[in-house]
């Protein structure tokens, strides 16, 4: 049986949905839902140059949804909860996943969006048992 969802969760949701909607948040998910698509390293580098916008919206997108999963990852957000209504952090897993092990390894950090990665494996897992092949739909769609 689930744990039953707390006040404390709802309310956090609800900060974490009003967080993105600030004005340069809305920005940077809005170029990297349209623009971010990177296979390899070398795209990265090209696509966000050190310095550049692109580069500053690329962190704003992934840095908010690493913050975000560490609450799920820690247990300070009941993970069902946050599944219900955090799926654009599967639309960010879908498109770090392909450059994450070179920037890992670039960067000599093994733990680089670790919590994100951890959360998205368990939001599929949960995903795929209420609804088989959903994810692979959607991860097509959005890749």
């Amino acid at each position: 049986m689930q744990p039953c969802a707390t006040y404390d969760d709802v309310n956090l949701i609800l900060r974490l949905y009003e967080l993105r909607r600030e004005p340069r948040m809305r920005e940077a998910r809005a170029w990297f839902a349209a623009s971010y698509r990177a296979a390899t390293l070398k795209q990265f580098h090209s696509l966000c140059p050190a310095g550049s916008k692109k580069n500053e919206n690329f962190r704003q997108v992934t840095t908010y949804w690493e913050m975000v999963a560490s609450f799920v990852t820690a247990g300070v957000l009941q993970k069902e909860i946050f599944f219900e209504s955090g799926r654009e952090l599967l639309v960010v897993w879908v498109r770090l996943e392909p450059v994450l092990a070179e920037m890992r390894e670039a960067f000599r950090d093994s733990a680089r969006y670790g919590n994100l990665e951890a959360a998205a494996k368990d939001f599929i897992a949960w995903w795929e048992q209420r609804a088989p092949g959903s994810y692979e739909a959607f991860r097509a769609r959005v890749a």
